[in-house]
């Protein structure tokens, strides 16, 4: 069984959310960028959870082929670390991703599926924190006609074959069953993902991507033209009160309370 999880490359979200906190988050004069280059950048935390679970359906005892692909620049690192993961190939596909939207990224992510023989499943994260679509899953599995089954907290194999699902819904967890291949968003109440080892990491260090060149896809322009342009980027004005309640006894500060609540029709 081939397995492809598909990752992206974002900005550290708790070094952005420090430097927005203390504002000195500032966007650039193209009006689109962030000015920190201080900003490390990772793995996106949701895709290296659906390693994580890709992993796991190894350690259950499914015999499986474990690729992860990137498309985008500068993906080598992050690509590194999924090998020190446990990633058994890991795919680079150069290029410039300032202009592209998610309709391109979908369709260079199908192309590359598509070129390579396939996938029994494809993985993603269910969005990326850098701007929370969650939308590239979507448009490779309606590229691919395959089924998509989203906001996943497990996965398992059953014969058919056939993924069996567990997904997170706000009524409770709801149970699925999507004929393979197919694709599923894989959500953070998966659970932590695993950490490599630091003989793992020293390995990784060593193994290179096997790079696929944009152009080897067979896309066509319009597959590579966005739909949809940033045109503006800002950092929000965030403003906040305190109100202290005055009571001399807990049940005094509750009433308070309640009656403030009431006052804003909050209750």
């Amino acid at each position: 069984m081939r397995i492809v999880i598909c990752a992206k490359e974002v900005p550290d979200p708790d070094a952005v959310n420090n430097y927005a906190l203390e504002g000195r988050l500032v966007i650039g004069d193209d009006g689109k960028t962030l000015t920190q280059a201080s900003i490390p950048r990772l793995m996106n935390a949701y895709d290296e959870q659906a390693i994580e679970a890709a992993l796991r359906l190894r350690d259950a005892g499914r015999e499986c082929m474990i690729t992860v692909v990137s498309a985008g620049a500068d993906v080598g690192d992050i690509l590194k670390h999924a090998a020190a993961l446990g990633a058994d190939e890991i795919v680079a596909i150069p290029f410039d991703a300032a202009q592209a939207d998610y309709h391109v990224a979908g369709a260079i992510l199908a192309a590359y599926v598509q070129s390579s023989g396939g996938a029994d499943l494809i993985l993603c994260g269910r969005q990326a924190s850098d701007d929370d679509q969650g939308v590239v899953p979507a448009v490779i599995a309606e590229r691919l006609g395959l089924p998509l089954v989203s906001i996943a907290r497990a996965v398992d194999l059953i014969d058919g074959p056939a993924a069996r699902v567990t997904r997170v819904t706000p009524d409770g967890d709801e149970v699925v069953e999507a004929s393979c291949p197919a694709v599923v968003t894989i959500s953070n109440e998966l659970g932590t993902p695993r950490y490599p080892t630091m003989a793992k990491r020293m390995q990784a260090r060593k193994k290179q991507p096997t790079t696929v060149a944009l152009e080897s896809l067979g896309l066509a322009a319009a597959d590579l033209a966005p739909r949809v342009a940033l045109t503006r980027q800002f950092v929000p004005t965030v403003q906040g009160s305190c109100e202290m309640i005055a009571g001399a006894s807990a049940r005094e500060l509750a009433d308070g309370l309640i009656a403030r609540l009431r006052a804003e029709s909050v209750l």
